[in-house]
């Protein structure tokens, strides 16, 4: 049995195919923290999630972003803004987040803005990340999870490999609430499973 390696931080980089450029979103622009916080407001991402903490304004929304950059430095957390490949227009957001290098395992999440839905973002983006997080990462397991009734992220984490693994119950925030829960579906892709087909 070999070793289990300390790896460090692999530098947070830009991410092209499927039609898509993902790069480390930036606090200092304003076009970013505007995005971040036009995405994050959206009702339907509302809907289906509940931040510890909320973003409300610019102000929060940069601070949520260099939050972000801070675990990016520190490798725990990976965030990238979706673009179209061709003419950079933001489309929303997907990150590799809890990485713990020594279980080689780490959690994902993405939302798509109202405009870029029905377009299969979500599905190139999450294929894109996850084949970089379980090569240039060297991870072997990714979970995803979502809310239980949110059919779309079901459908999303299948096409992409993710196989359904049950219910989690109790483990997320209801909607805009932090005293109470819901139950969630918890998905995962191993570096072992085949590479799903691109879109």
């Amino acid at each position: 049995m070999a070793p289990i390696r300390d790896q460090s931080p692999a530098p947070l980089t830009e991410l092209l195919g499927h039609g898509l450029r993902l790069r480390p979103w930036d606090a200092a622009s304003g076009s970013d923290v505007e995005t971040w916080l036009r995405g994050l407001r959206d009702p339907e991402f509302q809907r289906w999630n509940t931040p510890l903490r909320l973003v409300t304004d610019r102000r929060s929304a940069q601070e949520s972003l260099l939050a972000r950059a801070q675990s990016a430095t520190e490798g725990t957390s990976m965030s990238f803004r979706i673009a179209d490949a061709r003419s950079d227009t933001a489309l929303g957001h997907i990150g590799v987040n809890e990485i713990k290098y020594h279980l080689k395992v780490a959690r994902v999440g993405y939302w798509v803005l109202p405009e870029a839905r029905g377009q299969g973002v979500a599905t190139r983006a999450l294929l894109l990340a996850a084949h970089w997080a379980l090569t240039e990462l060297g991870l072997h397991r990714l979970e995803l999870d979502h809310a239980l009734g949110h059919d779309a992220s079901c459908r999303i984490a299948e096409r992409c490999g993710f196989a359904y693994e049950g219910t989690l119950r109790g483990a997320i925030f209801q909607e805009g609430r932090h005293d109470a829960f819901r139950d969630a579906h918890l998905h995962a892709r191993l570096a072992t499973d085949p590479e799903p087909a691109g879109p």
